[in-house]
């Protein structure tokens, strides 16, 4: 009994809670007894950690044809995929495009496409600059031909107008006594009207006729007539001239200078003979144009 008194005095105050027996039962063996405090109540068991959701490749898969196309149409534009654009992205070439285009940014290479990867392709695709044709179009074309002979280098700009001022001077020569002969039989003409009060073979030239009237009856006198020869060649209608005449007149002891250009189709009459104001020039390229003129002088 005082060994049960003085076992009591020294278990701590939570032994009181035991029974009589226990604590005998403590004393006999220790080791069946705990430290003296309650058993702790057990943890409860961890809640199971969720799945990872799988990727979700059936929504690019089954989307509409339109949108599976594009994507290979993206896949060829980044140089991802050389086959036909048909929709089926599970053929081999598209699938090793993805994979391709999958590697390349890090991702997963399983050769199929998740939504978000679907819109990451299309718009790194809409981003490149360059778009390329489509061979498929192509397929049906025939084969190109062998290579032609190489071609003889191409002459520059300056090679071809330097040829045709060789040209258009060796016809202006060939010309020249003919356009020569033309001009000094019109100066011939027009002195020879004026000499004449208004008459003679100049009057076919209707505005010509018109200046001197106009001149005479202001009390205008022709002086000097120097022509320059603007254009001679082949017309619908034969040798066709165009000259730039600065004709004199006088009054006074005061002169001033007219500009005309004459043009006419050589003949004897002159035919679609006219004279207009060298400021006139769309008349003159016009009357040029009418004759169907072929420049050897120009």
């Amino acid at each position: 009994m005082r060994r049960l008194i003085v076992l009591l005095a020294l278990l701590p105050m939570t032994a009181f809670a035991q029974s009589a027996g226990e604590v005998e039962r403590c004393f006999q063996t220790p080791g069946a007894c705990s430290t003296g405090s309650a058993p702790a109540p057990m943890a409860p068991a961890a809640a199971p950690r969720p799945a990872a959701p799988q990727p979700d490749y059936t929504t690019v898969l089954n989307s509409p044809e339109p949108d599976r196309r594009k994507l290979q149409e993206s896949l060829r534009t980044l140089d991802k995929y050389t086959g036909p654009i048909d929709g089926n992205l599970q053929s081999e070439a598209t699938v090793k495009g993805i994979a391709d285009w999958q590697r390349g940014h890090n991702a997963p290479v399983t050769g199929k496409l998740t939504p978000p990867e679907a819109v990451a392709l299309n718009n790194e695709a809409a981003r490149a600059p360059i778009k390329r044709i489509d061979p498929s179009s192509q397929a049906a074309a025939p084969p190109p031909a062998p290579p032609a002979a190489a071609p003889a280098p191409a002459h520059s700009n300056a090679d071809a107008l330097k040829a045709l001022q060789a040209r258009l001077a060796e016809r202006r020569k060939a010309a020249e006594p003919k356009a020569e002969a033309a001009a000094r039989s019109l100066v011939n003409d027009l002195k020879a009207y004026a000499a004449a009060d208004g008459k003679g073979a100049a009057g076919e030239f209707a505005g010509f006729a018109k200046w001197y009237a106009d001149n005479k009856a202001a009390g205008r006198s022709v002086g000097e007539i120097a022509p320059v020869i603007d254009d001679y060649g082949d017309a619908k209608g034969g040798a066709a001239v165009s000259s730039e005449v600065l004709i004199e007149s006088k009054k006074d002891g005061n002169s001033q200078s007219h500009c005309m250009v004459f043009a006419w189709i050589e003949g004897s009459p002159r035919r679609n003979a006219q004279a207009f104001s060298c400021d006139d020039v769309a008349a003159v390229e016009k009357w040029k144009t009418d004759q169907a003129l072929r420049s050897a002088w120009r």
